[in-house]
C-alpha cells in the first residue's frame, strides 16, 4: 500500500524538484527583459531549449545526405524542415533559400531559441541551424552530420549572414 502511495507521488515530486530547480536557476544569470522600444524582443524559452536538445539526442550522429529527410540521412534545411513540422507543428519551406525568407530579421546579439541561422559556405551554398542557447546551433554537417556547434567559432563566425525568427505556434 504504502509503495502505490510513493508511485502515485513520484510524478508530483518530480514535477515541484523541476520547478523549484528552474526558479532557483533563474536567479543564477542576469537576463534583460524585453522593452517596449524593441517589438521583436521576447523572454528566452526554456521549452523551446528542452526541445531542441530532444532533438539533438533524436538526430546526433545522423549521416548528411542531400535531399534526406529521414535519420538514415538529412541535410541542413531538412533538418529545419524536420523540426519545426514534428517538434513545434509550425510549417517551413523545405530549402534553405526558402526558409531565408520566413518570419522576421533578429540581429545577432539578440538571439533566442528556436531562431534559424543562416550561412553562406560557399559561392552558391547556403547553410541553415536552429539557434540553443549561448551561441549553440543544431545543424547537420555535411562532414560530421547532426551536430550541436558554436556561432563564435571560427569557421562558423565568418559565414554568419543572418538569423530569422518564425513564430512557433
Amino acid at each position: 500500500m504504502l509503495s502505490r502511495f510513493v508511485q502515485l507521488l513520484r510524478p508530483l515530486i518530480h514535477t515541484l524538484s523541476l520547478s523549484v530547480l528552474l526558479l532557483l536557476s533563474g536567479c543564477s544569470g542576469f537576463q534583460a527583459l524585453p522593452t517596449s522600444n524593441d517589438p521583436g524582443a521576447s523572454i528566452q524559452n526554456p521549452d523551446v531549449r528542452s526541445v531542441l536538445y530532444r532533438e539533438y539526442e533524436t538526430w546526433r550522429g545522423a549521416p548528411y545526405r542531400l535531399g534526406g529527410l529521414s535519420e538514415r540521412g538529412v541535410d541542413c534545411s531538412g533538418l529545419v524542415y524536420l523540426t519545426f513540422r514534428d517538434a513545434f507543428a509550425t510549417p517551413l519551406p523545405r530549402t534553405t533559400r526558402k526558409q531565408s525568407t520566413k518570419g522576421e530579421p533578429v540581429s545577432r546579439h539578440a538571439l533566442q531559441s528556436g531562431d534559424l541561422v543562416f550561412f553562406q559556405t560557399g559561392v552558391n551554398t547556403r547553410h541553415v541551424g536552429i539557434y540553443i542557447e549561448q551561441n549553440k546551433f543544431l545543424h547537420a554537417s555535411t562532414s560530421r552530420g547532426v551536430m550541436v556547434s558554436y556561432l563564435t567559432s571560427d569557421y562558423w563566425d565568418a559565414r554568419f549572414t543572418h538569423a530569422r525568427r518564425i513564430p512557433i505556434q
